[in-house]
């Protein structure tokens, strides 16, 4: 009887705005034949993320591309893994000989190590490897010294606890991303100078093991062969690379004290409304709560067509990405991601200005 070969499987991490899902969208659309199964890891209460993938599954129908995504709603995978990861890797396992590559993106506020290590876990081990972890870096947020678009917020906590010296929780967070990888994408790298970019590379490269590649790119648009393939096995050394947070994982240890807890997500389901009044409504609330990431859609009155929006701060990418299903209800869903978030505040600012 033929021994099917192991699954690999792909990790792809970083902070929130890196661009993790636009590499995500690029890798599935140049597939070139590749049986790829994906699981996002959303924080949030919404599968944002994994609608976007869904519409860049080449070839497929709705139920089929449905079927590949998998979403893992709420709080980081080191802290849901055993609830949900495990039963879903089972689930691909089984379906191994129908899978070519597995594809996971974790929560901007995840932490890769203990991911890594699942796979260390018999009835995982020996049917999957982990081929890479690939951190993506926002190189502008990270020449900014920032990590973040708004780092305030994160200083102020930074302040407030007397544990963490001079290090900020966003800063301990990258490094433990960089720390895990066996390859760092400079994302964005079109939009610094190439002083900058330097600085960004060699800030990267204090936090890596020697052997670690270090690439650029734009929007995250890298040919597969640089991807995919690396055959690191990552679960077989990830225990010597240490990280920040080793300790909350060690024991009995409660998780609650993880810095990512500091995160708020909210949904809000809005009705139709104006394009320019909408992006205008939400720079402003980014502005004045300090929202970290906004990611949604939107139903704009007279558009046949669902608008997507994506947003790192105060800089907003927005597109028209698909038609409105028939039965679909037209409504605008956005998630929020930031601080300290009074979810009936901004959900009150944003009807109020659609209905001005």
């Amino acid at each position: 009887m033929k021994t099917l070969a192991k699954i690999p499987v792909t990790i792809v991490t970083g902070f929130l705005g890196s661009g993790k899902t636009t590499l995500l969208r690029h890798m599935l659309d140049n597939a070139q034949g590749r049986r790829i199964a994906v699981i996002v890891n959303e924080f949030g209460e919404l599968g944002i993320d994994g609608e976007i993938l869904k519409q860049c599954t080449i070839g497929c129908t709705e139920e089929e591309a449905n079927g590949r995504v998998y979403e893992l709603a709420n709080g980081c995978l080191c802290c849901t893994v055993q609830e949900e990861f495990f039963p879903v890797m089972r689930e691909l396992v089984a379906r191994r000989g129908d899978i070519d590559h597995i594809l996971i993106e974790t929560s901007g506020l995840a932490l890769p190590k203990p991911l890594v290590q699942a796979f260390q876990w018999p009835e995982i081990r020996s049917a999957c490897t982990v081929d890479a972890v690939i951190t993506v870096v926002d190189s502008p947020a990270v020449a900014a010294g920032t990590f973040a678009a708004f780092p305030d917020q994160v200083d102020a906590q930074r302040k407030l606890d007397p544990n963490l010296d001079h290090e900020s929780p966003l800063h301990e967070l990258f490094a433990d991303q960089l720390a895990s990888a066996d390859l760092v994408i400079l994302n964005k790298a079109d939009l610094i100078s190439p002083e900058d970019l330097a600085r960004v590379r060699a800030e990267v490269a204090e936090e890596l093991p020697p052997a670690v590649k270090v690439i650029e790119a734009s929007s995250g648009r890298l040919p597969l062969d640089v991807l995919l393939g690396l055959g690191a096995g990552s679960e077989d050394h990830i225990d010597d690379r240490h990280s920040h947070h080793d300790h909350h994982h060690d024991g009995d240890d409660d998780h609650d004290d993880h810095d990512h807890d500091a995160f708020d997500s909210i949904s809000i389901e809005l009705p139709e409304g104006e394009e320019s009044v909408l992006m205008q409504a939400l720079t402003q609330l980014v502005v004045q709560h300090g929202i970290l990431r906004v990611k949604g859609f939107a139903a704009i009155p007279g558009k046949p067509m669902r608008l997507l929006i994506q947003g790192v701060g105060t800089r907003f990418d927005k597109h028209f990405d698909r038609a409105w299903g028939r039965d679909e209800a037209r409504s605008t869903r956005l998630v929020l991601i930031g601080q300290d978030l009074d979810a009936a505040l901004l959900e009150s600012t944003l009807r109020t200005a659609l209905s001005a």
